[in-house]
């Protein structure tokens, strides 16, 4: 890994995990921790937020390079030529999650003490974080391993690698981010690094297939992709999930960089963009957290 990408992401409080890993804290454990609240996962599919994992094994390496995201762009790889064992990454993964949890130790009191201890042992993975990981060669190993320590799974991707999701192993909760009902919107927005767009239609296409729990993401940007619900909804009812998250980006990370406060969109616009897709689908909105700026919907 690049030094100077190294310090970036260790200022941001990530643990590297060998060469291309990482660990890092979610907003929502800390907030579970000191403040007894909890996640829309917690909410939606019953994954408790001080019990999450949060890792990835690709933070060097994606397909894209979109605007909204929280990591420093001009790192990426498009491959992981040289890799580490997924044993490997799933054993130090789980040693980082201890020692960055270790300061919350300092603070009698104010943490609960068994929700401390419980999130040493986390019982979900999310491979998420940052990055693309279906990258990672061996993403059917990491999961079973995972797996095989009694864990749930949640595996985010961007849908730019069809053939790894056909063949997966698959986890407990598969997402696909979508960020635009259109080619053009979705190139301006997420400057894909190979041939984006038809890759994801692709996954679209299959992703009915997949036999476990499917999810598709919008990410909401402000004045980028909040228009044509109708597309939206085409893609959706193709890919036919068991559930769609709305879910505001937010200006955090290097998007800082990229966007403006503007583009984050109030809770209030994302749950009228989720009824407007609603009006156009088979889908209906039947959850919501406004704190995380997420609407849920389920096939009516």
């Amino acid at each position: 890994m690049d030094d100077e990408l190294k310090n970036l992401l260790k200022r941001q409080h990530y643990r590297i995990v060998g060469n291309h890993s990482a660990v890092k804290l979610c907003h929502w454990l800390r907030k579970s921790l000191l403040e007894d609240r909890f996640c829309y996962k917690q909410k939606f599919y019953g994954i408790r937020s001080h019990g999450c994992l949060q890792m990835t094994p690709a933070v060097i390496a994606c397909t894209q390079k979109c605007l909204f995201c929280w990591r420093p762009t001009q790192f990426t790889e498009t491959a992981l030529p040289e890799y580490d064992p997924p044993d490997y990454i799933v054993e130090e993964s789980l040693k980082a999650q201890k020692a960055l949890l270790a300061g919350y130790f300092g603070l009698p009191g104010r943490v609960s003490a068994r929700k401390l201890k419980e999130a040493q042992d986390p019982g979900n993975v999310a491979i998420s974080l940052a990055g693309e990981p279906t990258l990672y060669p061996e993403l059917s190993e990491l999961i079973r391993q995972y797996k095989s320590r009694g864990m749930t799974t949640f595996l985010v991707s961007n849908g730019t690698n069809p053939e790894i999701l056909e063949s997966l192993e698959l986890p407990w909760n598969l997402y696909l981010t979508l960020a635009a009902p259109t080619e053009a919107i979705y190139k301006k927005l997420c400057h894909p690094q190979t041939n984006g767009w038809s890759e994801i239609m692709e996954t679209v296409s299959m992703f009915s297939q997949l036999e476990t729990q499917r999810v598709i993401r919008l990410t909401l940007v402000n004045q980028f992709n909040m228009v044509h619900p109708e597309g939206y909804a085409r893609l959706i009812e193709r890919a036919a999930p068991d559930f769609v998250e709305a879910k505001a980006y937010m200006f955090v990370g290097y998007s800082r960089h990229r966007m403006t406060i503007e583009n984050m969109p109030s809770f209030l616009q994302v749950q009228e963009f989720a009824h407007a897709i609603e009006e156009h689908s088979s889908y209906e909105v039947c959850d919501s957290q406004s704190e995380s700026r997420v609407v849920l919907l389920r096939r009516s």
